[in-house]
């Protein structure tokens, strides 16, 4: 996939996925910055050639604005933004607390939200690419997922509506919806699983660099399966 002269912004950066992503992008040819809560010295290594900004809390919005407007300023410009902040909690809603619904909005939805307004008024307009990640269980929940998927669900609905907003400005905005990520952490959370059968990060990043391309140009408002075998 060719990104060449493309300027990318990935929150969640320095996570197992967002750190995929960002070396795929760069891989293509983008220009990348990346914005994550932890510090910037915890970066992966092969992140080294990407434009940091660590200890961001995107649940802020004036810390959003800050940090879109310096990846920004330090790429000369804003292409696409994708949007892998974010956490999870396994908690049934019998015995469990509404203040892991609170947490989960703010980690999952408000800093998507925050991201996004902070983005548009510096992305290009004429192919301007808005990609956030949802999840599969916010089509169909499973135990113990109410408040992760209540708060993913909101990533469609927000993703949808950003959509019909700028579909005549040229900026595509969609979402793709994973199942299980093959990370060291969701292996050790869950050893005794098929692995084989989840999606693997790379695949991701392949879908992800797709839909920041031109040859989506035609592709808005999506929410997007990418489940494996799951």
């Amino acid at each position: 996939m060719n990104l060449a002269g493309r300027r990318i912004v990935i929150t969640g950066a320095f996570g197992a996925l967002g750190s995929k992503v960002a070396t795929s992008a760069r891989a293509a040819g983008a220009a990348v910055a990346c914005i994550d809560f932890s510090p910037a010295a915890n970066a992966p290594g092969p992140l080294a050639q990407c434009v940091l900004l660590g200890e961001v809390d995107l649940r802020s919005p004036d810390a959003a604005a800050k940090a879109l407007q310096s990846a920004a300023s330090q790429l000369g410009g804003l292409d696409g933004v994708v949007n892998i902040a974010g956490g999870f909690r396994w908690e049934k809603i019998e015995g469990g607390k509404v203040d892991t619904w609170d947490q989960l909005y703010n980690l999952n939805l408000r800093t998507a939200v925050n991201s996004v307004q902070a983005a548009l008024p510096l992305l290009h307009k004429q192919h301007g690419r808005i990609i956030n990640v949802g999840a599969a269980g916010a089509v169909k929940a499973g135990k113990g997922m109410g408040a992760y998927a209540a708060s993913k669900a909101g990533v469609t609905k927000l993703t949808e509506a950003l959509a019909e907003e700028l579909k005549d400005t040229g900026v595509c905005v969609n979402a793709i919806l994973p199942s299980i990520i093959d990370t060291p952490a969701n292996r050790a959370d869950m050893p005794d699983a098929d692995h084989t059968r989840w999606v693997q990060p790379e695949q991701i990043a392949d879908l992800i660099l797709f839909l920041l391309s031109d040859r989506a140009s035609a592709i808005t408002g999506a929410l997007i399966p990418i489940v494996g075998r799951v």
